[in-house]
Formats: C-alpha cells, sequence, structure tokens
C-alpha cells in the first residue's frame, strides 16, 4: 500500500481557524501586511493575488479586487479590468513556473453557487495537468498537492519580485 506524505497539512486540519461570520479573510490579510502569513503574493492598485488555503491543485491562486465587493455591478469598469488583467498575468506566470497543461479559471457568485466567502468577490485560478484527476479524490475522497503553499508562495514572489507582472494595457 502506499502511503500520501504531506506534513505541512497538519497545521491547517489541527488548528483550523474558525472566522467570525463578518470576517473577510482577503481585507483581513491586506490590512495586516503579514503577507507571507496570510499568503498575499501580490498587489497592485486594485486587484490582489491570495494563495488558496485549502488548494485543489499546487498553484491555485485567488486574484480579487481590493475593495471589499460582493456583487459585480458593484465593480468600476477600472477594477473589473485590473482583476481580469491580474487573472491573465497570474495564468502566464503559473504557466512559466509549474508548467500546467491547462487551468480552470471562475468566480462563484453567491453562495448557494459555491462562493465561501460571498461578501468580496475573487476568482479562482486553478492548474490542470494531464492525469491530476484520478481515483484519489473519488474513491478516498483525498486530494494529492505536490508542493506546499509556503513553497509555492516563495517560488510566485521570487519571480513577481524579479521580473514583476505582464505588461498592464493603460
Amino acid at each position: 500500500m502506499d502511503q500520501l506524505w504531506a506534513p505541512w497539512r497538519l497545521a491547517y486540519i489541527a488548528n483550523p481557524s474558525t472566522p467570525k461570520s463578518n470576517d473577510c479573510f482577503i481585507c483581513s490579510g491586506l490590512a495586516d501586511h503579514r503577507d507571507r502569513e496570510n499568503l498575499v503574493a501580490f498587489r497592485s492598485a486594485r486587484s490582489v493575488v491570495l494563495l488558496n488555503r485549502f488548494p485543489y491543485n499546487n498553484g491555485h491562486l485567488l486574484v480579487a479586487p481590493r475593495a471589499h465587493r460582493g456583487e459585480l455591478d458593484e465593480l468600476e469598469s477600472a477594477e473589473l479590468l485590473e482583476v481580469m488583467e491580474t487573472v491573465r498575468e497570474m495564468t502566464t506566470i503559473v504557466k512559466e513556473l509549474i508548467k500546467p497543461d491547462g487551468f480552470n479559471i471562475g468566480l462563484n457568485l453567491g453562495r448557494v453557487a459555491g462562493a465561501g466567502l460571498p461578501g468580496h468577490l475573487h476568482w479562482h485560478i486553478v492548474p490542470r495537468w494531464n492525469g491530476d484527476t484520478n481515483f484519489m479524490p473519488v474513491i478516498s475522497e483525498t486530494k494529492v498537492i505536490s508542493q506546499s503553499l509556503d513553497a509555492f508562495w516563495e517560488m510566485l514572489t521570487q519571480r513577481l519580485a524579479r521580473d514583476g507582472p505582464c505588461a498592464r494595457a493603460e
């Protein structure tokens, strides 16, 4: 029998955070400036990029407007454009760093649609590889994440510090 070894996950299993009903982990992460601890990888004028603390796959990112907005019609055009450009930039950078074969990119709008944080819009960027869907999630309800959040955060932030984000439209 094969064993899965992912000791970095113990911190999330043993001490799950229980946010207050009005807490927004995106706003909290932006406010206290402990980016590594809060998994904030990038900030622009109107958008923020965070690693998903409970990823579906290695490299799973969240891209959100910096402003706490829960509906698409609450975003100004400039905010929406910058968030979408950030999604494009992060997709390009993740492709460069970890070489996925494709991506799932999406927004869950409202709790009934699966939004775990319905008050703050955020888009998911989930890298995918040929063969990354196997029997594990189906048979044992287990996902195997091949890289720690800390290691991916370091890789991503070093790449952003070295080369910056991709060119933005003005």
